[in-house]
């Protein structure tokens, strides 16, 4: 079912199966022109009945509708091949493209994800079944899409609405935001969530990702925003608000980190064991295997982002990447 949730603007939402994330925000600007979809769900049958469904309650012409994803993961793009038609044009943040279109090695065990999942310590008995079972692998999209790359400062324009983008790196390395400075707008995709926080992850050392992230962060907080429209869950209506308590989670969380590693040297996937997760489960072991793997990638996102500050130390121990503190305060 579509719901209006501003003149000319609706939201679709996507069920999302045996996931955390529950469900999916896709969100629709129908005009005599061009539609746009913004975010579609994942490459699944369940996503793909509720998702036509709207767009047939909305009398969308799939050869005049425009998709764009906000970012590369497959709760956002995995329908776009889908259900487009042959006029459609697909949108996506440019640092995101390139890898969704080389992104043939990255599902596998062997793959640069992989290699440093072992070296941080993730069992090797588990690597496989999280790799084939990350839904990355499994629900992206059908086809290759050739996106148009879309680049900080670009403008869409759809029915009344007027687009600017904004590369929030983070999430991912392409994220895009896109805000409507008149109407005090913005479409956040996975970048600022009201219900639960962003998972900010990273599976390599080319790039410090919480650090990307709080400084996008901060930067869409000096936007004025009435009403934010995120990815998942609910509309954020207290925007600054929020993303007070997001940079405070953050905050607490490395330090959790901190006080774990005075226990002494270890790799990511120990440090992740002992930090606090919000998943029902009687022990750490007990997780399943993917909640273990985003974990595990979360940890190592903190303690680079607390190693970038100077608080801790890494070095390499045989294969392994181990973290230590240097008897640094707290942040």
């Amino acid at each position: 079912m579509a719901e209006e949730i501003r003149p000319g603007l609706f939201r679709i939402v996507v069920p999302l199966p045996g996931n955390p994330l529950k469900e999916v925000n896709s969100y629709i600007i129908p005009t005599r022109e061009r539609n746009l979809v913004i975010d579609t769900g994942m490459n699944r049958p369940e996503c793909q009945v509720v998702l036509q469904a709207g767009f047939d309650e909305l009398g969308m012409d799939p050869e005049r509708t425009d998709f764009l994803a906000t970012h590369l993961h497959a709760d956002h793009q995995g329908l776009i091949s889908t259900m487009m038609g042959q006029g459609s044009r697909a949108y996506m943040g440019e640092l995101d493209t390139p890898a969704f279109r080389a992104g043939g090695n990255t599902w596998s065990e062997d793959g640069f994800m992989g290699d440093y999942a072992r070296r941080s310590g993730f069992p090797a008995d588990d690597l496989e079944a999280s790799m084939q079972n990350h839904p990355g692998f499994k629900y992206s999209s059908a086809q290759t899409v050739n996106y148009i790359p879309l680049k900080d400062g670009d403008r869409l324009e759809a029915g009344d609405y007027r687009l600017e983008v904004l590369h929030t790196p983070g999430h991912t390395n392409g994220h895009i935001c896109l805000y409507d400075r008149a109407k005090k707008l913005l479409f956040s995709g996975d970048h600022v969530l009201g219900d639960i926080t962003p998972n900010i992850a990273t599976w390599s050392d080319d790039e410090d990702r919480l650090d990307q992230y709080m400084t996008s962060l901060k930067m869409v907080d000096e936007l004025e925003v009435e009403l934010c429209l995120p990815g998942h869950r609910n509309l954020i209506r207290n925007f600054h608000g929020r993303v007070a308590e997001i940079i405070e989670h953050h905050r607490v969380r490395a330090n959790e980190v901190l006080e774990i590693l005075e226990q002494g040297s270890m790799h990511a996937y120990d440090t992740a064991r002992q930090m606090t997760w919000s998943i029902r489960a009687r022990s750490w072991e007990e997780f399943p295997v993917m909640q273990r793997w985003f974990a595990t990638g979360e940890a190592i996102a903190h303690l680079q982002y607390i190693e970038g500050k100077g608080l801790i130390e890494m070095r390499e121990v045989g294969d392994l990447i181990m973290f230590s503190t240097n008897g640094a305060a707290r942040l």
